[in-house]
């Protein structure tokens, strides 16, 4: 357990923000190593920059992988010194993903030593892993570019829910460009010209009105106005104005149906920039032996998204799961509450083991 919490402090030692590349790849040359002096069989793939790094049983079909990332979202320098206080581990990526590798890798060592001991090797592996370096960014260069060449039976991507939820589902994203164009006047004169940016407005106030839906639980279709801009100068009637939307949806939804609903109510020109499937998972099977050794945890649902997506996409049946940060994600005081990755450390390990009794 020392090992585990002092290789996730070296790991949130890395800046691996996407505004420095070169730590990404220097935080997967540091994985890499690791699991090379194991020794495993690792393989890389960099796509476009990004790296992704696996190991898997020599051959045949993965009974289970875990998934991590080792991305960060920006953070100042302060958060990228691990800080131990009150049975938290704070620092950026403590929470999301960091601990998540750490326990990967640790994990791994582990049950290879056992095997190596006995005169066995990787092919008896019963459990592979995947870490990739782009899921905060969307996950196209890492998880789904890699998943497609794996064959896993089951997935669990260790990147959300707690200890005692696991997700099964998570919303679906369409993220949108509303460009609003009307005509260019002196700001002195406006009537001769149309603004843009009322137009746009406008646009947004009726966009607005498909969500209305408030649950207490909030799992219906939300909107959020993440970007707008528009106009040169403040004595010019702006010509163009542009907002962009990011909108979650349920499995309630018809994601192309809202698209149309919003461009028969606007008069901006409206492209979608991303569209991405629900996440549905695994409600049986292995989860069953999960739900064995965690018996006070439940099945839960997510509004954000992750790369549990792709295994949703690639047919691979899957959960997310890991232990609790408390909400502390991406947040400057993001932690993770020591004794749930020690308790999830154990539950991950009589998982491996059952599997391999089977």
């Amino acid at each position: 357990m020392h090992e585990l919490m002092e290789l996730t402090k070296k790991l949130i030692t890395f800046r691996s923000m996407h505004s420095r590349p070169e730590e990404i790849r220097r935080c997967a040359d540091f994985i890499e190593s690791f699991l090379r002096d194991i020794p495993v069989t690792v393989k890389r793939q960099d796509v476009e920059g990004i790296p992704s790094l696996w190991v898997l049983p020599s051959a045949g079909r993965v009974p289970v992988l875990f998934m991590s990332h080792l991305d960060v979202v920006d953070a100042p320098e302060a958060l990228f010194d691990p800080v131990e206080r009150n049975g938290r581990l704070y620092g950026r990526g403590s929470i999301d993903d960091k601990y998540a590798v750490a326990l990967s890798m640790i994990l791994c060592r582990q049950h290879m030593r056992e095997l190596q001991a006995q005169g066995r090797g990787q092919e008896s592996l019963r459990f592979g892993l995947l870490i990739t370096g782009d899921e905060e960014v969307g996950g196209y260069r890492g998880a789904r570019a890699v998943l497609p060449h794996i064959p896993a039976d089951f997935a669990v991507a260790l990147d959300g829910g707690s200890l005692h939820e696991i997700i099964v589902k998570e919303k679906g994203i369409l993220r949108l460009k509303l460009t609003a164009r009307g005509r260019t006047a002196h700001g002195a004169r406006p009537w001769l010209g149309q603004n843009a940016i009322e137009i746009l407005m406008e646009d947004l106030a009726a966009v607005k009105t498909l969500f209305t839906t408030e649950t207490d639980d909030h799992w219906h279709r939300t909107l959020n106005i993440g970007m707008v801009s528009g106009g040169r100068s403040v004595n010019q009637v702006p010509d163009t104005a542009e907002a962009h939307l990011d909108i979650r949806y349920t499995e309630n939804d018809d994601p192309e149906a809202i698209v149309e609903a919003i461009r028969r109510m606007v008069r901006s020109q409206v492209d979608v920039l991303e569209r991405e499937p629900l996440f549905f998972g695994e409600t049986a099977g292995p989860v069953t032996i999960l739900l064995q050794l965690v018996p006070n945890a439940r099945l839960g649902r997510a509004h954000g998204a992750s790369d549990a997506r792709f295994l949703s996409q690639f047919g691979i049946p899957g959960i997310v799961w890991g232990a609790d940060g408390e909400e502390s994600q991406h947040a400057d005081n993001e932690h993770v509450v020591i004794d749930s990755l020690l308790r999830l450390y154990d539950i991950l390990d009589q998982f491996v083991r059952r599997l391999r009794q089977g």
